[in-house]
C-alpha cells in the first residue's frame, strides 16, 4: 500500500500511552478509538522489526475499526519500547501489558491478531494466559529455528550473530539479547491445542518467502475447534502482504467469531 494512498484514508487520532510489563518492561504504545464507546477491542502484534509507527500497520489498524478499538504497540527492543528483544519468547509479556491495559479501561470482550513473530506470540499468549475472545495468527511459524528458507537464514544472521545485532540496531532501531533461550519455550505448534475454546484463524500465504504454508497446516492440525484456516493465493509475507481488503475480511471473521471473553 502506498502511502499517498495510506494519507487518502480518514484517520483517528491515536492516543499514545506508556504500558508496563509484568517484568517491568515499559513499551510504547498507541489506542485507535473508533468514535463509538463500546466494549470490544482489538490488539495488534507486529512482526519482527514492525512498529505501530508502520504505514501498513496503521492501515491493518484502520480496517479492524468496525470490530472495536485497536491498541497497537512496540514490542520490547523495538524502536521507543524498552528492553531487549527475545524474539518471541518473553514477548508474551507485552502482549499480556496490552491486554491487561484493555481490561483496565473496561473493555469486556478483546480480540489478538498478530504477525509473523507477533503470530507467534498471540498462539502462544492465549495458550498461556488465557482470557482473550478470539485469535488471529497471519504468516507465523509453527517451531523455532527454522532456516529453511534464504529469509530466516538472514534472519537467523541478525539475531545470533553481533554483526546482526548491530545492523539491526542501528539501521532498523531493534535491540536484540545476545542471551539464547533457556528454557527454550514452548513453540506455537505446541500451544495451539490450548487457544480454545476462544476461535482461532490462522491467514497465510501461499507466496511466502519466510515460512512455507506447512507451517500453517501444522498450527491447524494442533489447534481445537473453533479453528478455521485461509491459504491465501499469492500473498506474500505479514503486514507487507496485507491489503485493506484482505485486512477488512479478517475484521468481518472477528466480529463473527469473538466470543465471550473466559478467565
Amino acid at each position: 500500500m502506498s502511502d499517498a494512498l495510506y494519507r487518502s484514508m480518514p484517520q483517528s487520532e491515536p492516543d499514545r500511552r506508556r504500558l508496563t510489563t509484568s517484568d517491568g518492561v515499559r513499551l510504547d504504545s498507541t489506542l485507535l478509538r473508533g468514535g463509538t464507546p463500546g466494549t470490544t477491542a482489538v490488539v495488534l502484534a507486529n512482526g519482527f522489526t514492525g512498529s505501530w509507527r508502520n504505514p501498513g500497520t496503521r492501515m491493518i489498524a484502520s480496517q479492524l475499526l468496525p470490530v472495536g478499538d485497536v491498541m497497537t504497540f512496540d514490542f520490547r527492543g523495538h524502536h521507543a519500547s524498552d528492553g531487549l528483544c527475545t524474539v518471541g519468547d518473553k514477548e508474551i509479556h507485552d502482549l499480556e501489558a496490552a491486554v491487561g491495559h484493555l481490561r483496565g479501561l473496561g473493555y469486556t470482550s478483546i480480540a489478538t491478531i498478530g504477525f509473523s513473530m507477533g503470530a507467534a506470540v498471540a498462539v502462544r499468549h492465549a495458550g498461556t494466559f488465557g482470557g482473550v475472545a478470539a485469535v488471529v495468527a497471519v504468516s507465523g511459524p509453527s517451531r523455532w529455528y527454522y532456516r529453511g528458507t534464504r529469509s530466516m537464514r538472514l534472519l537467523h544472521f541478525g539475531v545470533e550473530r553481533a554483526a546482526g545485532r548491530w545492523f539491526l540496531r542501528t539501521a532498523r532501531k531493534v535491540r536484540v539479547s545476545d542471551r539464547p533461550w533457556d528454557p527454550v519455550p514452548p513453540d506455537p505448534t505446541e500451544l495451539a491445542a490450548e487457544v480454545a475454546p476462544a476461535p482461532l484463524l490462522i491467514v497465510h500465504g501461499d507466496a511466502d518467502s519466510y515460512f512455507p504454508v506447512e507451517h500453517a497446516l501444522r498450527i491447524h492440525e494442533a489447534a481445537r475447534e473453533p479453528k478455521e484456516l485461509w491459504i491465501e493465493p499469492g500473498m506474500g509475507h505479514a503486514e507487507r502482504a496485507m491489503t485493506p481488503e484482505r485486512a477488512g475480511r479478517i475484521a468481518d471473521w472477528l466480529s463473527r467469531n469473538l466470543a465471550p471473553e473466559t478467565a
